[in-house]
């Protein structure tokens, strides 16, 4: 494990005036140190993605070439970068290597990608064209849950449009990030991409900051409303990717056995710490024992530890806010009446661990149905009516994703088209792809990541109109 985790600012590393600690969410002890960055330093950054942009946006080769290095540098040493990420994420090393073998597939993926010029109009009169432009200088600030793959998510169409970029990740998983700075130096030029750290202060900093254009920001809605307010006054562009409090409505014909694998798996995927996974369930009443008492077993065999151990299926809560949350919404609703049929309380030891929890006899109203848990604990409630039920999963100012479960593949998608969501999902959930555009209705976004979308979401539209007479 490196004993010095430095930003990367105009390609050199860079240390901080002051560091803050990085606890590792498996014992609850600080297990590294981060830089905390001055002022100065993101003055710093940002000059130098100012002052790269230029030569970065004329030579879209190069770019492309540069982002196939750099996906060749994520497959080469994804079990290194892996091992960061465990330390202070949780999530089991198998899942964290792959997070960062997903991060190469990504910038791979948008390496590849075309960047059109299209001909609208060519005639006796003019040639007209519309061409996608870079905006210049991004600011991205990445969330804790998938701190490297939601980092790649922006820098890989970023960088393929021509924009250069700094970039903030979560205080709680600054580690893998300032790793990824650190590796791609080599192969990206000075200033493409910097990395800085530090706390909400520094992402206010950034989001008000004079120099960039474009801000894309994936984290809570309510701090996603703070950036788009900071971002207006110089009505800088925006992409935000918030929360969701995804809905999965099961039909009166899905076979409990066969569908409880894939809901759990939906559910408590890294440890139910996932924007789009399923929060809460529907089930029509004649199925509501079966599939309770078939979630139940999933969680009850579940194993939960230390990421670093082997056979480890679901590691800790990332944050001791966030294990306090869950730990508060599932109280809440035990005390309201719910029952939890597996789990239901924290994991006596040190860490941020929880019971992988399944709370049934439970309806809309209580707060950890209403509410985004995210975090190991699904919510089961029973719907006597399909329609009733939509919209019971539409009435929430949340519209990221949803799924729809039945043996009928083709009635499903007509329920499914009736979610008010950005993702609406058959018979499976969290089916994420990079050519799939990914983004949210009401209060879970503005803009999507991700295919040929996300990519027009770092550009400006230009058109250019050569006259023939």
């Amino acid at each position: 494990m490196p004993e010095n985790f430095a930003m990367t600012i105009d390609g050199a590393a860079v240390d901080a005036p002051a560091t803050f600690g990085v606890i590792n969410p498996a014992t609850g002890e600080v297990a590294e140190r981060a830089p905390d960055a001055s002022r100065e330093q993101l003055d710093a950054a940002m000059a130098a993605a100012q002052a790269a942009y230029p030569a970065w946006r004329r030579d879209e080769s190069a770019r492309r070439k540069a982002l196939l290095a750099a996906a060749d540098v994520m497959f080469a040493r994804s079990e290194e970068i892996g091992r960061i990420l465990t330390l202070e994420q949780g999530k089991p090393l198998a899942d964290a290597t792959m997070e960062v073998v997903g991060a190469g597939v990504w910038l791979k993926y948008f390496a590849e990608l075309d960047l059109p010029r299209e001909v609208i109009q060519d005639d006796d009169n003019a040639v007209v064209e519309v061409v996608r432009r870079p905006m210049g200088v991004v600011a991205a600030i990445t969330p804790w849950n998938f701190p490297l793959l939601l980092a790649v998510w922006k820098i890989a169409p970023a960088l393929l449009a021509g924009n250069t970029m700094v970039l903030k990740p979560s205080p709680f998983t600054p580690l893998s990030s300032l790793k990824l700075g650190e590796v791609l130096r080599d192969v990206l030029p000075p200033g493409v991409l910097n990395v800085v750290t530090g706390g909400d202060e520094l992402g206010a900093w950034m989001t008000a900051h004079e120099v960039p254009r474009k801000i894309s920001f994936t984290g809570s809605v309510a701090t996603g409303k703070r950036v788009a307010a900071a971002a207006a006054p110089d009505l800088k562009r925006v992409t935000l990717e918030l929360g969701g409090n995804d809905p999965a409505i099961l039909l009166d014909d899905a076979d409990p056995a066969a569908v409880a694998p894939k809901l759990f798996g939906g559910a408590f995927q890294n440890n139910g710490q996932v924007c789009s996974a399923i929060k809460r369930v529907y089930v029509p009443e004649a199925l509501y024992g079966d599939v309770v008492d078939a979630l139940a077993a999933q969680a009850k065999a579940a194993k939960v530890g230390d990421g670093m151990e082997e056979g480890v299926q679901y590691g800790p809560i990332n944050n001791r806010p966030q294990y306090e949350r869950v730990s508060e919404l599932v109280a809440d609703a035990l005390a309201g009446g719910a029952r939890a049929a597996a789990g239901g309380r924290p994991i006596d030891g040190p860490g941020y661990f929880f019971e992988p929890t399944i709370l049934a006899d439970i309806a809309d109203g209580a707060r950890i149905v209403d509410e985004e848990q995210f975090g190991p604990a699904l919510p089961i409630i029973k719907y006597t009516d399909l329609d009733e039920a939509l919209a019971r999963a539409n009435g929430t100012h949340f519209g990221l994703s949803g799924s729809v479960w039945s043996a009928d593949a083709d009635r499903a998608a007509e329920v499914a088209a009736e979610l008010e969501c950005g993702t609406a999902w058959v018979n499976t959930h969290l089916a994420l792809a990079p050519h799939q555009p990914f983004g949210g209705f009401k209060w879970s976004g503005v803009g999507v990541e991700n295919g040929p979308w996300g990519l027009y979401g770092f550009t400006e539209m230009q058109v250019i109109h050569r006259s023939k007479h």
